[in-house]
């Protein structure tokens, strides 16, 4: 057969299954992933760990349902070797995304369309066999890089411009559904032809055993060779969203750890006759905050945060807190200690120009600061320079700029509900 021929994919369904036909499809989707294993060794693991299922009696195509690869026997010996490799990595990327999860409310039909424009991308931008053209299948370089929510948002918004029936003949595979409480494959639909059900409670199930594999299959494939979706996937998995609140107060409690000594003794333990360290003589908790005032950040929100801040303060006997504002330069310092810190609420903001990470470490340098710990509440944005990593350890509050990773020290979001809740 030519790479130029075209299958009815409806034509493509058989009731029966010819068990020639079977066997020649089943060793062509296992040499595939043989092939896989040592071309695109991420894509190979994770398919080679579903289970084998003829669907011939419903299945025009393939499909899966994370556990299982259910595919069309005709449609599969029809398929050159290549074309082949590239529907196994299809259905492993609809696993991987979790776009059955991700549909949540949105429309079925330009989710799937949706679903497959991503995943099409990323097969085609990593080289993964060879793009199928026995069938149509959706594509358009313009999506690269897009989140599946983007891409829908966009079939949505154009709704009205786009042949949307179309689209949808062009969809490789069939996309199964989470039914209530349905069991696993040989479940019947309605339709009496076997099309399977996916519980909730299994899904569930799936997803979890799909985390474990994903970040297996990375770590032997290596960063180098995953699609970006993969990788902002494998950061969600291994670095989790941190409250930044909590990332402050963890930052000030490894700073007051180093500064324990039983030479003085903590007031605070007298009440039950215990002894419980104090601060090291002359030595107190040393923070620098600076608030960046470019002018996309608030003062609202830099009041919420120095309101955060405070009440995490309040929580150790002896610190003393140096705040300032900048933009090109820095403004109004002032320092705030267990004496005066309510004072610290009628701290006036300062500035509202461009910006300059780099004048809090020149500012700092110049008056001879060294703080145990420097915290910046800023957009993440410095136009230039982040600033000296050397000079002291850094924590940064990010608000806004989704994306941002600091080159160097700790950071946080400050994330849209955690504002609510501070303000």
């Amino acid at each position: 057969m030519s790479d130029s021929t075209v299958i009815d994919k409806q034509d493509s369904v058989v009731t029966v299954t010819d068990p020639a036909i079977d066997a020649r499809a089943r060793e062509k989707i296992v040499t595939a992933r043989i092939g896989l294993l040592l071309k695109a060794p991420f894509f190979g693991q994770l398919t080679s760990r579903l289970e084998l299922v003829n669907a011939d009696a419903w299945c025009p195509t393939a499909a899966t349902d994370g556990k299982r690869f259910y595919y069309n026997s005709e449609f599969i010996d029809k398929l050159p070797l290549r074309q082949c490799e590239f529907l196994a990595g299809h259905e492993v990327l609809h696993v991987v995304y979790d776009h059955l999860g991700r549909k949540q409310e949105r429309d079925g039909r330009l989710s799937n369309i949706a679903a497959d424009y991503c995943v099409n991308q990323d097969l085609i931008d990593q080289g993964i066999g060879e793009k199928i053209n026995v069938v149509p299948i959706l594509y358009d370089s313009k999506f690269r890089g897009w989140a599946y929510e983007e891409v829908y948002d966009y079939l949505f918004d154009n709704a009205d411009k786009i042949d949307i029936d179309s689209l949808a003949e062009q969809l490789l595979d069939e996309h199964l559904e989470e039914e209530g409480e349905g069991g696993g494959a040989g479940d019947e639909d309605k339709d009496g032809k076997g099309r399977p059900k996916i519980s909730a409670e299994e899904a569930k199930q799936i997803k979890d055993e799909i985390r474990g594999a994903v970040l297996s299959a990375a770590q032997s494939a290596g960063s180098g060779n995953l699609p970006s979706g993969v990788k902002r996937l494998i950061k969600d998995l291994t670095a989790p969203v941190i409250d930044w609140r909590e990332l402050i107060s963890q930052q000030i409690q490894s700073v007051y750890k180093d500064d324990y000594s039983f030479a003085r003794v903590n007031r605070r333990g007298w009440h039950f006759d215990g002894i419980l360290p104090g601060m090291k003589p002359g030595e107190m908790i040393d923070v620098c905050i600076a608030l960046d005032q470019s002018g996309s950040i608030l003062d609202e929100d830099s009041k919420a945060f120095l309101s955060e801040v405070k009440s995490i303060m309040e929580s150790f006997e002896e610190y003393r807190i140096t705040i300032w504002c900048f933009d090109t330069a820095v403004y109004n310092t002032k320092t705030f200690t267990s004496d005066n810190i309510e004072d610290i609420m009628d701290y006036e903001l300062a500035g509202g120009g461009g910006t300059d990470f780099e004048c809090n470490w020149d500012y700092m340098k110049e008056e001879g600061i060294e703080p145990k710990r420097f915290i910046m509440f800023t957009d993440g944005y410095p136009f230039g320079s982040w600033g000296d990593e050397n000079y002291c350890e850094t924590v940064w509050v990010i608000k806004g700029n989704e994306t941002c990773e600091p080159p160097f020290g700790i950071w946080a979001h400050y994330e849209k509900e955690q504002q609510k809740k501070a303000a």
